[in-house]
């Protein structure tokens, strides 16, 4: 019998829903990521968005600064399926105009709008569209008097911030909302959570802001939010960083398929080779990497370099390379046939691509079965 992980409970959080995807409740995980294009460059936002759908991110957000923006935002909205979240600060107009343009959430700080008459217009707006909120608190954009009283940033001072916006949205009986509480300090973000999350029922939105580049930031996000999510914190999330943000959904997928929270496309497992290996480990798998980044289909597929633990991950894996005398592939737990070097990007992919065709062949046939029913 298989390993079973323990499985991870999930704090009980109110379900919002951020145009056609569930966020809290029962609903999954979901990635997203933001664009770094300039908004009023339509073609070109429209673009970075595909290129994150295509990546697996659930959900993108896209800031408006100004008027301007909101009006590209609009033609944006139009052209895309992926629901958008829109980023405003200080302006309840463009909040307002984003509104009847089709913004799927808007990411707002009650405390930033001004006068609550304005805060009040935004939120009918909202309910009247059925579009949730988003209370964002930074540890690098605290109000001045909470930077006066804590000194600096704290959690409590982070949770102290959130628990101010998230009162006016009481007042004004409006339940529709999520938060997030990112500092680039890892221990701070996960104070914070963690005392958030024992007070209110709204969905969590992770992330470490300011995480850095690709790789600090990849380790950085992947220490914090693994923590959370693993203590059961969290129903969305965004990986910040430094770089490509397409690079952001990869991460934020590999950090949940990593505790077994979602899946999505090829989990490859590789060694990191030594003197024993019998083929270039690092070049076959960099090369399968970039060959099978289209795929969405989960997959176990293993590539280990020798007979030491190679024949019992092959095994383990969907589909699984061991290296030997000859180098050999295991489908389904099972030897299937000898590689040279020369062959083995070729053949795994092949192999691969095969599984994915079976498996969504399958997949169509049972659906056409249900209809006939």
């Amino acid at each position: 019998m298989s390993f079973q992980p323990v499985p991870v409970t999930r704090r009980l959080s109110r379900r919002i829903q951020v145009g056609s995807v569930g966020v809290g409740g029962d609903a999954p995980i979901s990635v997203q990521s933001m664009t770094n294009t300039d908004t009023c460059d339509v073609e070109a936002t429209v673009a970075q968005i595909e290129r994150l759908a295509a990546a697996g991110a659930d959900l993108v957000r896209v800031s408006v600064p100004n008027m301007d923006a909101a009006e590209a935002f609009g033609k944006i909205k139009q052209r895309v399926s992926i629901p958008l979240i829109t980023d405003i600060h200080f302006d309840y107009r463009i909040a307002l105009r984003v509104a009847d343009l089709g913004a799927d959430c808007l990411r707002i700080n009650p405390g930033n709008i001004g006068r609550e008459d304005r805060v009040r217009q935004v939120i009918d707006s909202a309910r009247d569209h059925g579009i949730p909120l988003r209370i964002g608190v930074n540890a690098g954009s605290l109000e001045k008097d909470l930077q006066q009283k804590y000194g600096e940033p704290t959690p409590d001072a982070l949770v102290e911030s959130a628990l101010r916006h998230i009162d006016i949205l009481d007042r004004l009986d409006y339940p529709e909302f999520k938060v997030s509480l990112k500092a680039s300090d890892v221990w701070m973000t996960l104070g914070a959570y963690r005392k958030l999350a024992s007070q209110i029922e709204q969905p969590l939105h992770l992330g470490i802001t300011e995480a850095g580049g690709p790789r600090a930031g990849a380790v950085k996000s992947a220490v914090g939010l693994g923590m959370l999510l693993a203590e059961g914190i969290g129903d969305t999330l965004r990986v910040s960083l430094a770089a490509d943000p397409v690079e952001e959904v990869k991460v934020g997928w590999d950090i949940l398929k990593s505790l077994k929270l979602r899946s999505r496309g090829v989990n490859l497992i590789a060694c990191p080779s030594c003197a024993r290996q019998e083929f270039d480990v690092i070049k076959t798998v960099n090369a399968l990497e970039e060959r099978i980044e289209d795929i969405d289909l989960p997959m176990d597929v293993a590539v280990i370099g020798c007979v030491v633990n190679g024949p019992g991950e092959a095994r383990e894996a969907s589909i699984g390379l061991t290296g030997g005398q000859p180098n050999l592939l295991y489908v389904d737990g099972k030897p299937s046939r000898k590689l040279t070097e020369e062959e083995l990007v070729d053949q795994i992919e092949h192999t691969i691509r095969e599984r994915v065709a079976r498996d969504k062949a399958a997949h169509e046939a049972a659906h056409d079965s249900s209809d006939d029913r």
